[in-house]
């Protein structure tokens, strides 16, 4: 039969739960906690912290389908996408875990089973590989499965051995593969050889010792399993075709790349391999975009860029010019949504960002292009194999091109770029992502709290009340478990119920008070470090605290009240801006607190007033309107579907709160917010800035807080009329003439200056003015407070006065600064050029200067100096003629 990826990827959630497994989403490829991966790897990478003991999940069983990104390192080499049959950047991979739960006997039915029956696999044609040590697997495969020993391949540790890293979790794999028959020359063949014949495609670790810094390995309490199943190589296995390039994952978008290039697949072996590129990178870009990165001059962003700019450069090899990789992207979206609905919903934010640059990309291409091409001519003309490193940074640095991109090119010439040269050049610069990189997300949660969360969990009551009893379940004082706190010690306190909202979501934490029977805490704060786990940070303001004592906790009724105002109206923001500016203007960050609102959205130009004023009036017309809050807890999915905005930032699980107001915002959040619009009383923009390429950011007040603002804003008015003395609607026009007035009298002081100037001294007097050396007219004065801008007039104005004529002005423009210019009639532009005349009489000014050969300005720090620098111009002139 054959198989969709559809198919396949249906199979497998379906089947691990009908195995009691929790089917969870994919994480997004931006880790959330991870500082040493660049993106989402591998499936089990958002369980970390559960397989650790440091989280805590509601199930032991999980299974997934996880987007992944592999860019650089071991796991993937750029340029072998497109060339070798699987190879791909972005890439799903299927898996299921164990959370304590089952071990190896179960994890290797179930993959049987699932394999043989639910796939149809040909059990004769599957093999698989142990650690040469793991006599347990070894007998699970050959006992209970019934695999010949004859297909059960005992490989060493760099095959069949994972750990997490150096120190920690770490245990034995067992691997599945497609035996695809015997290859000539390779005789004892196993899994572990290059030759082509085996296909690995399942991957199980058995997580089951705890290895310390010497290298001894413990025995784990609760062994756990991961797993790891390519969705691609599957599929293309599943369908007998030797590429994952001829399944359904790939066909469409490929289909698209075709009908826009008007290059068919089979039409040569390099159009082959660019089709190929652009229909892996256009699912790369479109995800990456998805998930919240922007194309950036490092790190993540940088690796995007890569990708999208190589795609693109393999449309110019296929003879597009014009951008369309955001025509790829959309049937990447159409094709992918249905499993990551996330994608449907960005759609207009993605292939926008993808066009712009692409746009960005072409403006510079062909003069690089250009660039290398004279380069490589200039290489092989002397008989050399290697670009210089200063060429390689200059295509990176001025004309866009990727390090890759340049050896790609290089490639098709048999050379090669200096990678120590380019190296030497980037020293001062971040922009490579593998060395740029350093690192991203939380810097890691201490370990305290992840024995913490591992034990308690403190649920949230406050959606509804301000003010709760609970236990107090652990104190924190320094970093360390106390038993009990004493006045001014600073503490972190943990409840099992609490009213107090956590920082999340852009929504800062709550703040207020505990009281016990013998004492009081000033919360200051609320966190939420590890998992469930809340943390209450402040003070003990009187008395002393204990573990086991109930605690009264109160939230500060009226910073709530404000930050709730602030959150709702963070909403209500977002949605005039989408329908303002257009369903593009997705969510990049956001902070509510009591005392403000601020909104971070992609956007590439400046609002204009214009449209911040439709943005206002409609949200404060939703305000007016009083629409009713509703807030329901449903599956993700089944969110998106019913039209809820997502934010980038944001992991969600599989349920989640949706709030709505009304029809016109629906936004997944687990914040706290009005119980209607017209709560949030008036919302009122007071800036707006750019903060990153391509986002914008709006602050912004609503409630008392919003109309404070507005009286400040009217007091300012009403200073400014009574300083104009006039009413303070016809302050703007007052305002103009006095402007008006001031350039008037400038202009008449610059004209007056002119005159005098004009007007000033005899030929040879001591405060210059025109002298004639036969032919020649030579004009040299000093001036006073005539600055370098107006310098340039007045020599244009002295140079029209007769021909040939050379004339020098140098003024004492005040604060030790000389201004100095020079110009001289075309004629003279040979034989007196202004700048060499400049580069003479500046340094004796204590500066320097130069320009074109009719004219040159100069500056200087010594005003003392003006007198013999007027000398050394009349003898250079004078030696020059002579």
């Amino acid at each position: 039969m054959s198989w969709s990826a559809k198919d396949v990827r249906e199979t497998f959630l379906s089947y691990f739960e009908d195995k009691g497994h929790t089917r969870v989403a994919s994480a997004s490829l931006v880790p959330e906690s991870d500082a040493t991966l660049l993106f989402v790897n591998a499936g089990m990478v958002q369980f970390k912290r559960v397989f650790t003991g440091e989280e805590t999940r509601p199930y032991s069983r999980a299974a997934t389908t996880q987007k992944c990104m592999r860019v650089s390192g071991k796991h993937n080499d750029l340029e072998e996408v497109g060339r070798s049959a699987s190879h791909h950047t972005f890439f799903e991979m299927l898996g299921n875990f164990s959370f304590g739960d089952y071990f190896k006997q179960d994890a290797i039915r179930y993959a049987w089973e699932l394999i043989t029956q639910g796939l149809e696999i040909d059990p004769e044609q599957l093999v698989v590989s142990v650690f040469r040590e793991d006599d347990e697997a070894a007998d699970i495969w050959e006992r209970e499965i019934g695999v010949p020993p004859g297909k059960i391949y005992r490989l060493d540790e760099e095959e069949n051995f994972w750990s997490m890293g150096d120190t920690g979790p770490c245990g034995p794999c067992t691997e599945i593969h497609l035996d695809r028959g015997p290859v000539p020359g390779w005789d004892n063949d196993d899994p572990s050889s290059d030759s082509g014949r085996f296909l690995e495609f399942w991957n199980l670790v058995f997580m089951q010792f705890n290895r310390d810094a010497t290298g001894h390995m413990e025995p784990l309490p609760k062994p756990s399993v991961d797993t790891g199943m390519g969705l691609e190589r599957t599929v293309s296995l599943l369908n007998g075709v030797p590429t994952t390039y001829e399944t359904d994952l790939f066909t469409p978008i490929l289909a698209r790349a075709e009908e826009l290039s008007g290059v068919s697949l089979g039409s040569g072996a390099d159009s082959d391999v660019s089709l190929k590129v652009v229909a892996d990178h256009a699912r790369a870009v479109s995800f990456l975009i998805g998930d919240g990165v922007l194309p950036a001059n490092e790190g993540r962003g940088y690796v995007l860029r890569r990708i999208l700019r190589r795609a693109s450069r393999h449309g110019v090899l296929l003879g597009i010019e014009e951008p369309f990789l955001h025509g790829v992207a959309d049937v990447v979206i159409d094709e992918m949504s249905g499993a990551f609905p996330e994608l449907s919903e960005r759609r207009a934010f993605i292939t926008d960002r993808v066009k712009r640059e692409e746009e960005r990309f072409l403006q510079t291409l062909s003069k690089g292009l250009q660039l290398l091409e004279e380069e490589i001519q200039e290489v092989k003309g002397r008989g050399e194999e290697v670009l210089a490193g200063p060429v390689v940074f200059r295509l990176y640095d001025t004309f866009g091109f990727p390090v890759d991109l340049t050896q790609d090119i290089l490639r098709g010439h048999g050379l090669r770029t200096d990678d120590d040269g380019f190296r030497s050049e980037m020293e001062a610069q971040r922009a490579r992502s593998r060395e740029a990189w350093k690192g991203s997300g939380d810097a890691g949660v201490e370990e305290v709290y992840g024995r913490m969360a591992s034990d308690l969990s403190c649920a949230f009551v406050g959606y509804d009340a301000l003010v709760h009893p609970s236990e107090i379940l652990a104190l924190l004082r320094a970093g360390e478990l106390v038993d009990e706190a004493q006045e001014g010690d600073e503490i972190e306190l943990v409840v099992a119920e609490t009213p107090f909202y956590a920082e999340s979501g852009g929504q800062v934490g709550d703040r207020g008070s505990a009281e016990t029977a013998g004492g009081r805490i000033e919360i200051e704060d609320t966190q939420k470090p590890s998992g469930d786990l809340v943390v209450h940070r402040g003070k003990v303001a009187s008395g002393s605290v204990r573990v086991g004592e109930s605690a009264e906790l109160k939230v500060d009724a009226e910073a709530r009240g404000a930050t709730v105002r602030n959150h709702s109206g963070t909403h209500l923001l977002h949605a005039a801006l989408r329908q303002v500016l257009g369903p593009q203007a997705m969510q990049k960050g956001s902070l509510v607190s009591p005392e403000r609102l601020r909104f971070d959205f992609t956007h590439d130009h400046p609002l204009s007033e214009d449209e911040i004023e439709r943005i206002e009036d409609l949200a404060n017309r939703w305000i007016e309107d009083n629409a009713a809050a509703t807030t329901r807890v449903m599956g993700y999915k089944d969110a998106l579907e019913a039209g809820a905005v997502a934010i980038f930032e944001e992991k969600y699980g599989d349920e989640v709160r949706v709030v709505s107001f009304g029809e016109v915002s629906t936004e997944l959040c687990g914040g706290t917010h009005a119980k209607a619009s017209g709560d949030i009383g008036l919302l009122k923009v007071v800036s707006e800035s750019g903060i990153a390429a391509g986002v914008r950011r709006i602050e912004a007040l609503t409630g008392m807080a919003a109309l404070h603002h507005l009286r400040e804003e009217g007091r300012r008015l009403r200073s400014l009329g009574e300083l104009l003395r006039v009413p303070v609607d016809q302050a703007a026009d007052r305002i103009q003439k006095l402007l008006d007035d001031r350039k008037a009298a400038e202009r008449e002081i610059a004209e007056l200056k002119k005159a005098q100037l004009q007007g000033g001294g005899s030929q040879g007097d001591d405060t210059g003015g025109w002298q004639q050396q036969g032919e020649l007219w030579c004009y040299a004065r000093r001036l006073s407070g005539v600055s370098g801008k107006e310098l340039r007039g007045m020599v244009d104005d002295l140079r029209n006065q007769h021909a040939p004529a050379v004339v020098c002005l140098l003024s004492d423009a005040g604060e030790g600064k000389v201004a100095a210019a020079i110009g001289v009639t075309p004629e003279l532009r040979e034989s007196l050029p202004a700048g060499e005349l400049m580069a003479e009489v500046a340094p004796v000014l204590g500066g320097k200067g130069g320009g074109r050969p009719d004219f040159a300005q100069g500056g200087g720090s010594d005003p003392t100096k003006i007198e013999p620098a007027l000398a050394r111009f009349h003898e250079t002139v004078a030696a020059r003629r002579g």
